[in-house]
């Protein structure tokens, strides 16, 4: 199969299930640090899952985005609330227009390496928080890169309609080591198991029948 795609991949489980499940098609892998408190740690599985595919990989700095954006998830691990991943007080992490800003530049890098797709791995428990997950967004940022690019570039998203345990269960298929993947909003040593994304892990992974072997600060 033909290398015809960009994936923006951030080293949680969702983009390393989608790095592995395309990996035929995908000719690079993506990453963006915006100052997240996770990204130090997601970071280098990233690299590591490309590495071991033979993806290539890059990182781009949006240093900017601390600066001027308001988030949770940019102001420090105290900052990010405890909970159910699907509980209102987890729309403090909304980065307002994150992935609107990663498709419109990983559209450009595709458009420069004649490439014709961007991969994201959103899923159908994001609906609910963030807005740039849905499809209705998906949708409407694929026609517009498609619009504002001579190749017409796609916007793809295949995990868009189904949860984090069907994607794990994905991962059991392709016998993804997901200890080397990294979930946790608050970006400290070690999983604190009580943010919303930490219980969604802990759900997504007994719900596939996975060992989970995340250490978690609990």
């Amino acid at each position: 199969m033909k290398k015809d795609s960009i994936l923006i991949v951030s080293g949680g489980m969702d983009s390393i299930t989608l790095l592995y499940d395309f990996k035929d098609r995908i000719a690079l892998g993506v990453s963006f640090s915006y100052g997240s408190n996770h990204n130090a740690k997601e970071i280098p599985f990233a690299e590591y899952h490309c590495k071991l595919l033979g993806i290539p990989h890059i990182v781009i700095d949006l240093a900017f985005m601390p600066k001027y954006f308001r988030s949770s998830l940019l102001e420090g691990g105290d900052a990010i609330p405890e909970g159910h991943y699907a509980d209102d007080n987890m729309k403090s992490t909304v980065v307002p227009f994150r992935n609107g800003i990663m498709l419109s530049i990983a559209a450009g890098i595709a458009e420069s390496h004649n490439l014709k797709y961007v991969m994201m791995g959103n899923h159908g428990g994001d609906h609910a928080i963030y807005p740039d997950c849905r499809h209705t967004f998906v949708e409407a940022m694929s026609k517009a890169t498609q619009e504002g690019t001579y190749p017409g570039i796609q916007i793809l998203a295949p995990y868009t309609d189904i949860t984090k345990a069907d994607i794990a269960m994905k991962g059991k298929a392709l016998g993804i080591d997901y200890t080397k993947t990294w979930s946790c909003y608050k970006g400290g040593e070690h999983h604190c198991g009580k943010c919303g994304t930490c219980v969604e892990r802990k759900e997504a992974l007994a719900a596939a029948g996975i060992a989970d072997e995340t250490i978690y600060d609990e």
